[in-house]
């Protein structure tokens, strides 16, 4: 399909509704992004789309056990994500194959994010999007020198602080910055902090009409979880309850089975848990126009990640007289890869074929650490007292890309393409009982067909059909986290994961009102599930089970209405329908799930939002509505449907002596201080929950305020 096309950087626009695309594709420009709170994934200014869920139990929607993100029924782990072209894997918490985009980059540096709901281009680089893909573009160095300061503070002890440094154009022709990042804040409940230090780096260098690129961006990230809720906890502990460090007294005394203030179980709340992310990734490209009518970009890069996930547990004692232990789950992954891309005008055919290759070493370890009293561990621990397990995997993959866009004449393009991915995986098994063995998910063809037909300059319809496919995946949560026994006895009959999805509609604009109609449906071949067999902490091996076939159908509406001078109006409506189709054996038992509604996906979402700027003000006034969800596969019990509205406005003026661009900005989240239940599945799905026990749910933050000051030099 049609590459996403390039927004101006300052642009006014808000949404710009995918014009001339095959497809269903929405752009957030940057404009959008700096209205947001500063540190706000860009996945979370994605959730006004139609189509779009988003969910996290922070303001920022950046703390990872909590990010929850999926596009018409298709979660995040079936979904693809680039950042310049970089894959970023499926952005999983389990680390095996990327980085979350929060990680990535600063989100003062993000130029613009393309959301395409119902499939991303052939040339994309993910074997994950069996949906829509969203691809992230980072600013460029700015042609002026300059310094960008930026400082955030405001509720939970939030402090962030942005500096950038440009270089402006050389004579060289080169252009750089550098940025560094610094954000430390409390949780909203509990005791713990959410901290990251990031450095981005970004160096573009023109040669005439060629380009080279590059960038480096590291970043170190420590976050404290909050406790996983069940529906019933909320009835006994309240919303706030949350885990019980500092007092790890009492940490100590449940362990041993003596319980207090409404505490009825072990897993009602541990001492301690947290994450701790540290990564360096980069990349250089070069875009070479070799004819008036060739162009190629050649993109290398490289992803090194270190991890540890911490949970202070009560099942493993360190001793006869210490019941706990830090039970660690430990990630490294040092990922190499290139892709290239050649685009050929020829006439009325637009012919744009490439590769992607990629070699990524993962490395994935189940250790436990002794523990001797309340000494903090924010830190990345050694010498464990014991291995759980420990497996390495060595995955390859390449996918090869055609496809031919024709402008049959001024009204209709038709475009033709495929992907050939393969994806190979060598699991080797160095401690534990975890399986071992080599799988292989491939395609010699996946077609993509997308036509765009303008009834007017202003109007015009869209069409595609596109079949794609899911990789198998390394880590815990894909086959290789089963035991060997399950995995050798499942392995002869397993398939990936794939998907045919037909999305149409129309889009329109006039002077004050411009917006987009879609209808699609998604046929889900081979649905691969990953059921819970016990509390997350135990970190039981999973059940891995082939459910068949799902189906969704939909339709989605979105639209500005720019009323008035300085206002405008955003309105989305997504209609849902996602249900398996299949019943499955799960050891030996019939499921029967067939026409139960996909977990996590509402059928109803609406997004509304106000906005008013002029030369020195703006604001923004939205609301979002999320239908109920569930999170068992039998559909027996469901988390309720919810609003949240949220609030900025800020003052800007241009000039203000030797200052540019000066900004006061205040975003209040959460207006009316909505109680509600924001992420499903924290530790994954059941099959069933008849008694709301299963704590697999975090809670949504309450209303929280904060200031931000901006100003360049």
């Amino acid at each position: 399909m049609a590459q996403a096309q390039e927004i101006p950087e300052n642009s006014n626009v808000i949404t710009i509704f995918g014009s001339g695309q095959t497809r269903q594709v929405q752009n957030i420009t940057r404009d959008d992004l700096a209205k947001v709170l500063p540190g706000t994934s860009p996945l979370k200014t994605l959730e006004k789309l139609p189509g779009v869920s988003f969910e996290s139990a922070d303001p920022f929607g950046a703390y990872e056990w909590s990010t929850r993100f999926s596009v018409r029924g298709f979660n995040q782990n079936q979904l693809g994500f680039t950042l310049d072209g970089v894959p970023l894997g499926d952005m999983s918490y389990g680390n095996n194959n990327g980085l979350h985009i929060s990680r990535a980059i600063s989100s003062e540096n993000i130029g613009s994010v393309t959301l395409s709901q119902g499939a991303g281009a052939v040339g994309t680089a993910s074997t994950s999007n069996l949906g829509g893909t969203v691809q992230f573009v980072s600013s460029d160095p700015s042609e002026k020198m300059g310094l960008d300061l930026t400082q955030t503070f405001g509720a939970n002890k939030t402090s962030r602080s942005f500096v950038r440094f440009d270089t402006g154009l050389l004579a060289s022709g080169t252009k750089a910055y550098i940025s560094l990042t610094r954000q430390r804040a409390e949780k909203w409940k509990g005791f713990g902090n959410q901290d990251q230090d990031q450095i981005n780096t970004k160096l573009v260098q023109q040669f005439g009409e060629n380009k080279i690129s590059a960038f480096y961006n590291h970043s170190d990230r420590a976050e404290t979880d909050y406790q996983d809720m069940a529906l019933e906890m909320v009835g006994r502990l309240g919303w706030n309850w949350d885990n019980y460090q500092p007092d790890f007294q009492r940490a100590v005394a449940a362990a041993r089975g003596v319980y207090t203030g409404g505490v009825t179980n072990v897993d009602d709340a541990y001492y301690l848990g947290r994450g701790l992310r540290k990564d360096d990734l980069a990349g250089l490209s070069m875009d070479l126009k070799l004819s008036d009518a060739a162009v190629l970009k050649t993109t290398v890069y490289h992803h090194n990640n270190d991890g540890q996930g911490h949970w202070y547990t009560p099942y493993t004692p360190t001793s006869a007289t210490m019941p706990i232990s830090i039970r660690t789950t430990e990630y490294k992954i040092s990922r190499n890869g290139l892709t290239s891309d050649l685009t050929w005008v020829n006439g009325t055919h637009t012919v744009n074929g490439g590769f992607w290759g990629e070699n990524s070493d993962h490395t994935l370890t189940r250790n436990f650490y002794a523990v001797t009293g309340d000494a903090d561990t924010n830190y990345f621990l050694t010498n464990p007292m014991a291995t759980g397990f420990k497996q390495q995997f060595l995955t390859t993959t390449t996918q090869f890309y055609l496809q031919d866009t024709v402008a049959v004449d001024s009204k209709l393009n038709v475009n033709v393409g495929f992907k050939s991915p393969k994806v190979s995986i060598e699991a080797t098994n160095v401690v534990g009982t975890r399986a071992a063995g080599t799988l292989t998910a491939s395609k010699s063809v996946l077609p993509q067909i997308g036509v765009d037909y303008a009834l007017s300059k202003n109007d015009e319809l869209f069409a595609s059909l596109t079949q794609n496919m899911r990789a198998f995946q390394p880590g815990v949560t894909g086959p290789f986290g089963q035991t060997q026994v399950a995995f050798n006895a499942g392995t002869p009959n397993l398939k990936p994961e794939t998907s045919t999805t037909l999305d149409m509609g129309y889009r329109f604009k006039s002077k004050a009102l411009s917006g987009s109609i879609a209808v699609y449906r998604a046929d889900f071949n081979d649905r691969l599930l990953s059921v819970a067999t016990c509390a997350g902490i135990l970190g039981c091996p999973s059940t891995f089970v082939n459910v068949g076939k799902a189906e969704t159908t939909g339709l989605e509406a979105a639209a500005v209405w720019s009323f008035a001078p300085h206002w405008s109006w955003f309105n989305s409506l997504t209609l849902n329908d996602s249900k398996y189709k299949s019943n499955y054996l799960d050891n030996g038992k019939l499921v029967l799930i067939d026409g139960k509604q996909v977990v996590d996906t509402p059928k109803l979402m609406f997004n509304t939002e106000l906005s008013y700027e002029a030369a020195n003000w703006f604001y923004r006034a939205g609301a979002k509505y999320t239908g109920k969800r569930y999170y068992t596969y039998m559909n027996d019990i469901e988390v309720p449907d919810f609003w949240v509205s949220n609030l900025s406005l800020g003052y800007k003026q241009k000039d203000l002596g030797a200052l540019k661009d000066v900004s006061i900005q205040i975003n209040l989240n959460n207006l009316f201080n909505k109680q509600y239940f924001s992420t499903l599945g924290s530790n994954g799905f059941a099959m069933t929950d008849p008694t709301g026990a299963f704590a697999t749910l975090l809670s949504g933050a309450p209303r929280q305020l904060f200031t931000t000051v901006n100003a360049k030099f």
